[in-house]
Formats: C-alpha cells, sequence, structure tokens
C-alpha cells in the first residue's frame, strides 16, 4: 500500500500516523497497527554529521528567490583562476576565462529590462540591510518592484524612489515597522519622492496595503529606549484607553504611540525626554507635546492603570 493512498489506519480509523523513516514503516500511533511497510524516504543518499559536511556534499544549487533578477536560476562563474584540481591556471587560460566570465555576465542581462530589473533588485538588497529588514520583506519589495516593471509603471520615475516606495509597501504589508522617512534616508533620496511614488503605487497596483497599528509602534520605542517590560505593559494599556475613546482618530500612529510611551516612563519612573523619543520616533517634538497634552486632559491615568 502506497504511502500517498494511506490517510487513515484501516484498524481503528485515526488519522494520526507516524512516518519510521529508520525502519521505512507508517505506524498509527493510537493503536500501533503497521499500516504500511512500503515508506520511502525522501532526503538524500548520503550522511551528514555537521554542517561543513553537509554543505560539501550537498549537489544543489541556492533556492529560488525573487531578489535576483533571474531568480537565482543562471550559473556563476567563479574569480578563483584554478582548475578542478586547485592548480593555478596559465595566463593565457586566465585571459580566455576572463573573456567568458565577461560575455556570461553580459548574457544574463540581455535586454534594457532586464539591466534595469538587476541594478533594481541590488538596490533593494542593499537598503533592505541598512534597515535590517528580514528576507520575508525583501522578497515581498522584489515582487512588487517586478509587478511594477511589468506593468511598464517605471518610464519617467527614478529607481531609488520607486524602490524606496516598494520597501515602504512590503514593510506594510509585512507588519514590520519602518517608517517613510527611514527608508528615504536608508535609499538616500528625499522623504517628499519616496512618498509620492508610494502613492502612485498604491493607485496603479491596487495594492492591499494594511493600516499601521500603534501597538507595534510602542514595543519599537520601548526597545529603542531600553524601558522595562512594565513602562510597554502600562503603554499597551493607556493605549487601549485612548482607543476607546476614539482620541487616536485622524492621528498618526507614531505619534499617538511616542506620546503614551513618554507618558508610561514618566509614571514608571524611567524618565525619557520628549527629544529621545522624538529621534527614535523621526518626529518632532511638537507632536509629541500636542498628542500628550490630548492624552492628558481626556484621560485619567490613576484609573484602570
Amino acid at each position: 500500500m502506497s504511502e500517498s493512498r494511506v490517510a487513515v489506519c484501516s484498524e481503528c480509523g485515526a488519522s494520526n500516523l507516524i512516518r519510521d523513516y529508520e525502519a521505512g514503516e507508517l505506524v498509527c500511533e493510537s493503536c500501533g497497527f503497521v499500516v504500511s511497510t512500503n515508506l520511502m524516504d525522501q532526503g538524500p543518499e548520503w550522511r551528514a554529521f555537521d554542517d561543513t559536511q553537509r554543505d560539501k556534499r550537498n549537489r544543489v544549487g541556492a533556492p529560488l528567490t525573487w531578489t535576483i533578477h533571474d531568480s537565482g536560476l543562471s550559473t556563476i562563474i567563479d574569480w578563483n583562476d584554478r582548475d578542478f584540481s586547485g592548480r593555478e591556471l596559465k595566463p593565457g587560460e586566465k585571459a580566455r576565462l576572463y573573456r567568458l566570465r565577461k560575455w556570461h555576465r553580459r548574457s544574463k542581462v540581455s535586454d534594457s529590462t532586464e539591466r534595469n530589473l538587476a541594478y533594481a533588485l541590488s538596490e533593494l538588497t542593499k537598503v533592505a540591510y541598512k534597515l535590517n529588514l528580514p528576507k520575508s520583506v525583501l522578497e515581498t519589495a522584489s515582487i512588487v518592484y517586478r509587478r511594477v516593471v511589468r506593468k511598464r509603471l517605471i518610464r519617467g520615475r527614478s529607481i531609488q524612489g520607486m524602490t524606496t516606495a516598494a520597501i515602504y509597501m512590503a514593510c506594510r504589508q509585512c507588519n514590520v515597522i519602518r517608517s517613510l522617512d527611514e527608508v528615504a534616508k536608508a535609499a538616500n533620496i528625499l522623504k517628499k519622492e519616496g512618498g509620492r511614488n508610494y502613492r502612485f503605487l498604491c493607485r496603479n497596483l491596487d495594492a492591499k496595503v494594511p493600516q499601521t497599528q500603534p501597538y507595534n509602534y510602542i514595543s519599537k520605542f520601548v526597545n529603542q529606549l531600553t524601558l522595562s517590560g512594565e513602562a510597554e505593559n502600562l503603554a499597551v494599556r493607556i493605549m487601549n484607553q485612548a482607543i476607546g475613546m476614539r482620541l487616536t482618530n485622524g492621528r498618526g500612529p507614531a505619534g499617538i504611540a511616542a506620546a503614551v510611551t513618554y507618558i508610561a516612563s514618566m509614571l514608571t519612573d524611567e524618565r525619557r525626554t520628549q527629544g529621545e523619543i522624538a529621534r527614535g520616533a523621526h518626529i518632532t517634538e511638537v507632536t509629541i507635546r500636542n498628542r500628550y497634552k490630548e492624552l492628558t486632559q481626556r484621560l485619567d491615568f490613576m484609573v484602570g492603570i
């Protein structure tokens, strides 16, 4: 009986089956009945006892990725200038190998669209590295930029501006808190240009970009200011009160979260200045003061906290 056709145990009808690859058996966890004895091992035929052996014996390439213009399917000629046995090549062979590398590199990028995509994806990788973004955000930003190229929306706009917009959109979609100012600064462009391109992408790609929740900013600000867990919990409870009274409507989430963090730092006697919080939040001190006044006038911090 093949494993693909087995869904439940034929004795008790349970679906919790255990695969014993050493014995090659499929066993029911409930009654212990051996359902199949023809279990196939899907792993490699070789064994490895550490990471070095595993990397050395692996015969497949890197996984597919959207962060490379050819999705990682191309081959690479290394720059070691040595043959298969490790001996250094002769000068004539080095010159021939140099020409091979040059034409190989040119053949991978055949037209202007691929050149644009290759350069833009490398810029995306640089900005993501500066912002310390996870790989999921970089992959999402690469997919967004590929959609831009496929719809021919890049014409008349700078690559830096579009990559900034793609990364900011990916951060919003993956729920990773990065402000537009942070992304624009990492890409060495003005915030105004990044915002203009981001609005352009939202209009033309019909992308679903979720609203940023202030709670995510609280965790970020608490980590930046090295506040305690008590201050973070207090800030979240103050935020719950503000949301319940609709004091956050029409207000930027970063400003509200910064003001709440400032209040929590004072109540827990871990005082941080408005300037410190404003620099980490990339907003002005005036914004924090305005949100602080609104919250202190409407909320009772001694009740329910």
